[in-house]
C-alpha cells in the first residue's frame, strides 16, 4: 500500500485529477445510488474553504511584516490587469449577445429572492467588510475583511523583533503545509463532485437553455483564450499560450469543479509557488483576485441583462450598451458581497433598461437552472486568471529590466 501511494504521488496533480473525473463519471453511469461518494466532494471543498482564511491571513503578515523597503511589488499593474480584463469581459458579452441574440422562457418561483437596489448598496456592502470584525471575517470568509486586517497587522508588525516576525513566518509556513496536504486528495473530492453533478442535475435539464449557455460559455473561452492571452503578449511580448494553458490546467480544472474562487485560493498560491512568483505580492494579489478579478461575473451580468432586453424587445442603443459594460464590470468586482454573486446583480443591470424587478428576478431564476455549467466555467476563468495575471505583472517587470524569464 506505502508503495502504492508513494507511486500515485510521484503523478502530476493535474493527470491524478483528470483520473478522479474519470472515476467519477464512470460511478456514476455505473452506480448513481452510491451516495456516499459525494461526501469526498463537500470535504474536500470544507476543508479548503477552512484553511484559506487562516492561509491569507498569516501569508500576508508574514510577507508584509518582512517587506524591505525599495522591495518593489506589482500590485499596481495586477489591478490594472484585473480591472481590464473584467471591463474588457463585459464588452465581449455585449458584442456576442448583439451578435448572437437569446430570448428567455422566464421562470417563477424566485420572488422572495432580494436583490441589491443599486450600485451604491454594492459599494456600500464591500465598504463594510473592509472594515468587519476580524474574527467574523475569517468565519464568515470575508477575503476583503481578512486582506485589510493582515495588511494593517502587517505594517503594524514591521517594527517588531526578527523573532516575532520569524514566528509569524513559520505559522505561515505551517499552514501552507497543512493546505498541500489538502490539495493531495483533490482527486477523490474532485471524482466525488464530479458524481454528484452528474446524478444530481444531468446534462437533459438544460437543453432548453442550449443557446444561451453557448453564448455564456463561447464568451467565457473566448474571454479565456483569446482576450486574456493577447493581453499577457502585449505585457511580455512572447508566447503567452504556455502561461495561459499553465494556470488553465493547474487552477481552471480544479476551479470548475469546485466551482468556490475561495476554494480556488490555496490552489493558486501552490501555482504561484511553482512559477516562482515573488511571495510578497502573489500572497496578496490572489485572495485579492478572488474578490475583484469577475470577468466571468462580468460575462454573465452582460448576456443575461441582454437576453431579457432582447426576450421584450426592448430596443438598445450603443451608449447604454457601453454602460452596461461597465456597471457590469464595477458590479462584478463587487458581486462577493452580495449573497448569489453575480446572478443577483443582474437585476441591477437590468434597471439600465426600465425592466421591471418582477421580470430580472424571473431571469435570475433561469441563471439558477444553468448555473451548474455556467458559474463552473465562470469560477474557472476567474481563478485560473488571478494566477495568470499576477504571472504576467511580474514577468512584464522582468522583461523592462532586461533580465531572462
Amino acid at each position: 500500500m506505502r508503495t502504492f501511494i508513494r507511486k500515485w504521488n510521484q503523478i502530476s496533480l493535474v493527470k491524478r485529477i483528470l483520473a478522479g473525473i474519470t472515476a467519477g463519471i464512470i460511478l456514476a453511469l455505473a452506480v448513481p445510488n452510491a451516495t456516499g461518494i459525494t461526501i469526498l466532494g463537500s470535504l474536500f471543498i470544507n476543508a479548503l474553504k477552512a484553511v484559506a482564511p487562516l492561509l491569507v491571513l498569516l501569508l500576508v503578515m508574514a510577507a508584509i511584516s518582512k517587506h524591505n523597503k525599495g522591495h518593489r511589488t506589482n500590485m499596481q499593474s495586477i489591478l490594472f490587469l484585473y480591472g481590464l480584463s473584467t471591463f474588457l469581459a463585459g464588452v465581449i458579452a455585449v458584442v456576442a449577445s448583439f451578435v448572437f441574440p437569446v430570448t428567455l422562457s422566464l421562470v417563477k418561483g424566485t420572488e422572495d429572492l432580494t436583490p441589491p437596489q443599486g450600485i451604491v448598496e454594492v459599494l456600500k456592502t464591500l465598504l463594510f467588510q473592509i472594515v468587519d470584525n476580524p474574527v467574523s471575517a475569517l468565519i464568515h470568509a470575508n477575503y476583503i475583511g481578512i486582506l485589510t486586517w493582515a495588511i494593517l497587522l502587517g505594517i503594524a508588525l514591521r517594527s517588531a523583533n526578527h523573532s516575532t516576525k520569524d514566528m509569524l513566518a513559520d505559522f505561515a509556513d505551517a499552514v501552507s503545509r497543512l493546505v498541500k496536504w489538502v490539495i493531495h486528495w483533490a482527486p477523490l473530492g474532485i471524482m466525488g463532485l464530479v458524481f454528484d453533478s452528474i446524478t444530481k442535475n444531468g446534462i437533459s435539464s438544460m437543453l432548453d437553455y442550449g443557446k444561451l449557455l453557448l453564448v455564456l460559455i463561447g464568451c467565457m473561452l473566448f474571454m479565456a483564450l483569446v482576450v486574456n492571452p493577447l493581453i499577457v503578449y502585449v505585457n511580455i511580448r512572447r508566447n503567452p499560450y504556455p502561461l495561459v494553458l499553465t494556470c488553465l490546467r493547474e487552477s481552471g480544472i480544479t476551479a470548475f469543479f469546485t466551482r468556490s474562487s475561495a476554494a480556488n485560493i490555496p490552489i493558486n498560491m501552490r501555482l504561484c509557488e511553482q512559477l516562482k512568483l515573488d511571495s510578497n505580492t502573489y500572497s496578496v494579489s490572489i485572495p485579492l483576485g478572488a474578490t475583484i478579478n469577475m470577468a466571468g461575473a462580468a460575462v454573465t451580468i452582460s448576456v443575461l441583462t441582454l437576453a431579457t432586453v432582447h426576450t421584450l424587445g426592448i430596443q438598445v442603443d450603443f451608449a447604454t450598451a457601453v454602460l452596461l459594460s461597465i456597471l457590469s464590470a464595477v458590479s462584478a468586482a463587487g458581486a462577493s458581497g452580495v449573497a448569489g454573486g453575480s446572478l443577483l446583480l443582474i437585476p441591477l443591470a437590468c434597471s439600465l433598461f426600465g425592466i421591471p424587478n418582477d421580470i430580472a428576478i424571473q431571469v435570475v431564476g433561469v441563471g439558477f437552472i444553468i448555473g451548474v455549467l455556467q458559474d463552473s466555467f465562470e469560477t474557472a476563468l476567474n481563478s485560473s486568471s488571478d494566477v495568470l495575471f499576477t504571472a504576467t505583472a511580474e514577468f512584464s517587470k522582468i522583461r523592462k529590466e532586461g533580465k531572462q524569464i
